[in-house]
């Protein structure tokens, strides 16, 4: 299986925030949002995998800047780390200012998708190469995040998390 790099699964989701779509104050509702991060992480395993790709956890999401009403929201998502049959996916959420183009980040998050066949069993995926500096920084922590999840899931010895390990010693 050929190995790929984060660029190649770059998904980037652009729309604007409407009236239905938000709250009492006038931003953007907090699980729209997760729904437009979902659907783009979604696509970017996907296009990673080549294959189905469902969601299996939504490892962290940050809500650093409320995104009000009328604003264009661009949601980018790329694989920063591939194992056996999951990939992490990395989100960047922006508001772009109409007038001037700038673009401030107003949130971002980690989903974790499984690749599946037609019958919904996991597959193997492709590795990942990183190759600028922020794709070898999340690379590297993807490791961490996922040894800590399995231990806080019972799955797998503290003894045995290494990396985890590595930060303490």
């Amino acid at each position: 299986m050929t190995s790929k790099h984060p660029s190649e699964s770059l998904t980037i989701l652009t729309d604007l925030v409407l009236p239905s779509e938000t709250n009492a104050l006038n931003n953007l509702f907090g699980g729209e949002l997760l729904a437009r991060m979902d659907r783009a992480a979604s696509i970017s395993a996907g296009r990673h995998s080549r294959r189905i790709a469902v969601t299996v956890s939504v490892n962290h999401v940050a809500f650093n800047k409320a995104i009000p009403l009328g604003s264009v929201v661009i949601v980018e998502a790329k694989v920063s780390r591939a194992f056996k049959t999951s990939m992490e996916i990395y989100l960047d959420v922006w508001i772009e200012d109409r007038e001037s183009g700038e673009r401030i980040k107003s949130n971002e998050a980690i989903y974790t998708f499984v690749a599946v066949d037609e019958t919904g069993k996991p597959v193997q995926v492709p590795e990942i190469i990183p190759e600028t500096k922020i794709e070898i920084h999340r690379f590297e922590d993807a490791l961490r995040r996922k040894q800590l999840s399995l231990v806080l899931a019972g799955k797998l010895n503290p003894h045995d998390a290494t990396e985890l390990k590595a930060l303490f010693i």
